[in-house]
């Protein structure tokens, strides 16, 4: 089948759900299919290319950041994604597409969709559900949220990466029908430590990977560490950027902590593979989340997860089986997670161990690909009333 992937965000642009389409695109190429991804083009990148069987075409934006972007700035690609599907795709004439992110990728694939009868699949990541992160998104849901139930109600079908999403996106369309198709994990870049990569000794080492933004919950984190007792021995590593790095390395230093953060930036997928192949416990104390990439690459390299109880990371960790939950914005609950921890590292390396067993079995990309083919069978069979 031809399958056209629309993400206004593809590798090294944006986070998790770039990474989530370069990854099925893969499996699709793999599994004997065409995908053809449709998404930015960014500072210098080729408007065409394909790259390991898949072809990327790359349309114009306007776009300051690689990691992130404004409301205004995914405007534009909707527009220039549009204009591209309306001259080029109706001809190539996929099988269905999958539109990652209601908005701004929906409104291409509907127009593909109600033009030239291609179904379209809308995969929900977070943002573009009502109700996700209110206190950065209200405004934008409250605006454009007729538009986004809309584009679910008429779409071929509708998938959320998490059974939290999925109840989310129902309290704004309590008719809508939902499947949950997880997001998977590169099993092979991310995989645990052998004995002779592991650093020996030393406090232990935690790791955040993510934006540093509010919604990540790293003041909350700062609390909670500057709580622990005073004879653990730990040190912190937060992989990424964001608006409130400044603020965080202030508060670090306020909390008298800054000797044992260490605020590394952005580093690229081979550099973080290895972060998590060094690291000892991976903390993640997001407010929101559709299903965090994050949290499937450290349980793929082994780690013991210490998470919010929110959508996603509900469904990855198993309290006391690989790792432990507590409420978001709870200092005083993700403290004594962090002790019960540091002071049992024989039960961390046990945590860990689980970790890469439930995604071995669970969260192969293959796997979710498979579910996404299967759906798509689905959404191309006609009616029985039509059939012949």
């Amino acid at each position: 089948m031809k399958i056209l992937l629309i993400n206004y965000e593809y590798p090294p642009l944006g986070g998790g759900a770039g990474q989530a389409t370069a990854a099925l695109a893969r499996e699709f190429f793999v599994a004997g299919h065409e995908p053809l991804v449709l998404t930015s083009r960014f500072r210098g990148q080729p408007r065409e290319e394909t790259v390991a069987g898949v072809r990327l075409r790359r349309v114009a934006v306007v776009r300051r950041r690689a990691d992130r972007c404004t409301p205004a700035e995914m405007l534009t690609f909707l527009a220039s994604a549009s204009a591209v599907a309306w001259r080029e795709m109706r001809a190539w004439r996929p099988a269905a597409s999958i539109a990652f992110f209601g908005i701004p990728s929906g409104p291409v694939g509907a127009l593909l969709q109600f033009t030239a009868r291609v179904p379209c699949v809308v995969s929900l990541r977070g943002g573009d559900v009502p109700g996700f992160q209110p206190y950065d998104l209200a405004l934008f849901h409250r605006l454009l949220g007729p538009c986004i139930r809309l584009l679910w109600r008429h779409a071929a079908a509708v998938v959320a990466n998490s059974a939290g999403l999925r109840d989310l996106a129902r309290r704004s369309a309590p008719a809508q029908a939902v499947r949950v198709i997880p997001n998977g994990v590169d099993a092979q870049t991310c995989r645990p430590a052998a004995e002779n990569e592991r650093p020996s000794g030393g406090p232990v080492r935690l790791l955040f990977v993510g934006r540093v933004v509010f919604q990540k919950g790293l003041d909350v984190l700062l609390r909670a560490l500057a709580a622990l007792p005073a004879g653990l021995a730990w040190e912190l590593e937060i992989i990424g950027d964001g608006e409130q790095r400044a603020t965080l390395t202030a508060e670090a230093a306020r909390l008298d902590l800054a000797e044992r953060i260490t605020f590394a930036g952005w580093c690229d997928r081979a550099g973080i593979a290895e972060r998590y192949r060094a690291a000892d416990v991976f903390v993640f104390p997001s407010r929101d989340e559709g299903m965090p990439n994050v949290v499937l690459e450290a349980m793929a390299s082994g780690l013991p997860i210490v998470a919010t109880a929110i959508a996603g990371s509900e469904d990855l960790v198993r309290e006391g089986e690989n790792g432990h939950l507590v409420p978001p914005d709870d200092a005083a609950s993700l403290t004594a997670a962090l002790a019960r921890l540091l002071a049992d590292p024989a039960g961390c390396r046990a945590l860990g161990r689980a970790s890469r067993a439930i995604v071995e079995r669970d969260y192969a990309w293959a796997r979710v690909a498979a579910e996404y083919l299967e759906m798509i069978h689905e959404t191309c069979q006609p009616p029985p009333h039509v059939r012949h």
